[in-house]
């Protein structure tokens, strides 16, 4: 297997909705947000972990497959799957790999190196721009309550903070090409980002949060726009 080139996925990833990604607080501070978003420890700029759309779009292709199960798909569901899913389960390990305990050496030969790296996507420098120049927050709190049925009011408020809809980010990925590689995999990965669009980001995605667009994706620099807006993810 060899390396025949690096290709650079880029766009502009604007938030439709309100995005929750959490910073995962270890303290609750009294008068303050309960629920706050992942900020950059230096510019405290809110910013989308390249973990965290990594692992979004492969939970939905998975789901996609059809051989989703608690864990990530491996080598159990790839020798027990046939024809289309068993392909599609091996597009899927392929582009975003196979767990480290795989013991055959065979099947990691037949994946392979994991394909595609995601970046942390910070915000748009222009954007985050304007923002200071109009002395604009970067994030918003969003107050959420729970209804009692029978009483019909409102119970247990709580804050949880967002950034709000029109925020812009740089998105950027890459993706390594072996000698075997067709076309299917690059498709497969946009099929991907259709299903992320489709869906959400982050938390509480059912109450409206997290819904994305990805604006001007270029391939190598070359606008791929078009193709990527003809996408169908669930086209035979």
């Amino acid at each position: 297997m060899q390396l025949k080139k690096i290709d650079i996925l880029e766009a502009k990833l604007v938030l439709q909705t309100g995005l929750h990604i959490g910073a995962g607080d270890s303290e609750i501070h009294i008068g303050g947000i309960d629920n706050s978003v992942i900020k950059h420890p230096v510019s405290g700029e809110p910013y989308i972990p390249g973990s965290s759309l990594k692992g979004k779009i492969r939970s939905l292709l998975e789901w996609k497959s059809g051989a989703v199960q608690e864990a990530p798909l491996g080598k159990k569901e790839y020798d027990s799957a046939k024809d289309e899913e068993q392909t599609a389960i091996k597009q899927i390990l392929q582009l975003f790999g196979i767990s480290g305990d795989t013991q055959s050496e065979d099947f990691q030969k037949e994946i392979g190196h994991t394909r595609v790296s995601f970046w942390d996507c910070a915000l748009n420098k222009d954007y985050a721009e304007r923002l200071r120049s109009d002395n604009l927050p970067f994030t918003e709190a969003k107050s959420e309550n729970r209804i009692n049925r029978i009483a019909g009011t409102a119970e247990h408020p709580r804050q949880t903070e967002r950034v709000p809809a029109g925020a812009e980010f740089d998105f950027k990925l890459t993706i390594k090409q072996f000698d075997n590689d067709g076309e299917d995999l690059l498709k497969t990965l946009l099929k991907g980002l259709k299903l992320l669009e489709l869906d959400s980001l982050g938390g509480s995605g059912s109450r409206g949060y997290g819904k994305v667009a990805f604006e001007a994706l270029t391939l190598n620099g070359e606008d791929i726009s078009a193709d990527f807006d003809q996408t169908q993810p669930f086209a035979k």
